[in-house]
């Protein structure tokens, strides 16, 4: 077995621009859960409609800043649309609903109607709408070397992917950060906590939560468009799974902390592809194939989901007498 590959492929996924894609995304639902209580079950939602956005108007000649607008205003369309009619339902209520949601943009995405726009559900390859970002970039062609590590500088899998990506991760964390302390930030604590407390002080607490969701759903809409560039916009590729591998990461990381969606996607990532990679190599595959190692995978990360919530609901960063998870 090749110990020294497989743990340079592994730290690689530590950085990958998928790993950074899942914690913008935690962190958009970190708004959301960690700062405002709201159980949002739809995030996978924010992220496909972000990828969207992007690649339709990118594919239709809109430049680079028109197609990224593009993806945080159909967001922010979407937050409002979902927003208006749900905000007011709490707990697991709530969770239907968003992630009722969500499948309604799948199945719209996927639907033979829109083929023409969407791909249905072929999807949008990756070359009808990667150029403008590409195209950016201020490095040259070719291939760079930092220590193990060996990316082409503006492909799909790239370094310029990674700098994008992980400085809009590092501005979001900022943005939370800066959140958390200011007033605003402060009330979406207390409706997390007590919203008819909060209610009796005269706030109104449903236009703060409409501002979380908005905020928190252009973050997974940015998301979106991270995830798809390394490779296509594909409809069942951001369905139900997704929100959860959201949730994971954000629970293991810990909920209503700024630098925990970081850790709980890396950690995330890293151990799934070292668990997959170390069984594709030891396990013959007479015994278990490579699609049942890929499931395989997936069950331990329920697993993992299910551990979280009963013995630390709070994650690695998190503190219990802050949040826990106490769903009304």
């Amino acid at each position: 077995m090749d110990w020294a590959n497989l743990l340079t492929n592994v730290a690689g996924e530590l950085f990958a621009p998928t790993t950074a894609a899942l914690a913008l995304a935690a962190i958009g639902l970190n708004v959301h859960f960690g700062l405002t209580g709201l159980l949002n079950m739809g995030q996978a939602g924010f992220m496909l409609l972000g990828a969207y956005g992007f690649a339709i108007t990118t594919i239709a000649g809109w430049p680079l800043w028109a197609s990224v607008l593009a993806a945080m205003a159909s967001a922010v369309v979407f937050a409002v649309l979902l927003g208006i009619p749900t905000l007011k339902l709490r707990g697991d209520y709530l969770a239907i609903v968003t992630i009722a949601a969500a499948e309604i943009v799948r199945i719209v995405g996927r639907s033979t109607a829109l083929s023409d726009v969407t791909g249905a559900s072929n999807g949008l390859l990756g070359n009808s709408f990667k150029h403008t970002f590409v195209g950016a970039s201020p490095f040259p062609d070719g291939r760079f070397t930092l220590g193990p590590f060996t990316y082409a500088l503006n492909a799909s899998n790239s370094w310029w992917l990674r700098i994008v990506a992980w400085a809009l991760v590092l501005l979001a964390c900022l943005l939370v950060w800066r959140l958390m302390k200011s007033p605003w930030g402060r009330v979406l604590k207390g409706i997390r906590e007590d919203e008819d407390a909060v209610r009796a002080l005269g706030k109104n607490v449903f236009s703060y939560k409409m501002q979380s969701l908005v905020i928190g759903g252009v973050l997974g809409a940015l998301a979106g468009v991270l995830f798809v560039l390394p490779r296509a916009v594909q409809p069942d590729s951001m369905g139900r799974p997704t929100t959860f591998w959201v949730w994971t990461i954000l629970l293991l990381g810990g909920a209503a902390t700024v630098f925990g969606p970081i850790l709980g996607s890396m950690l995330f990532w890293g151990a799934l592809m070292l668990i997959k990679g170390i069984m594709r190599t030891v396990v013959p595959e007479d015994v278990m194939s490579v699609a049942e190692i890929e499931a395989f995978g997936w069950i331990l990360v329920g697993i993992a989901l299910m551990l979280l919530i009963i013995f630390r609901p709070q994650g690695i960063l998190g503190d219990k007498k802050e949040l826990a998870i106490n769903v009304r």
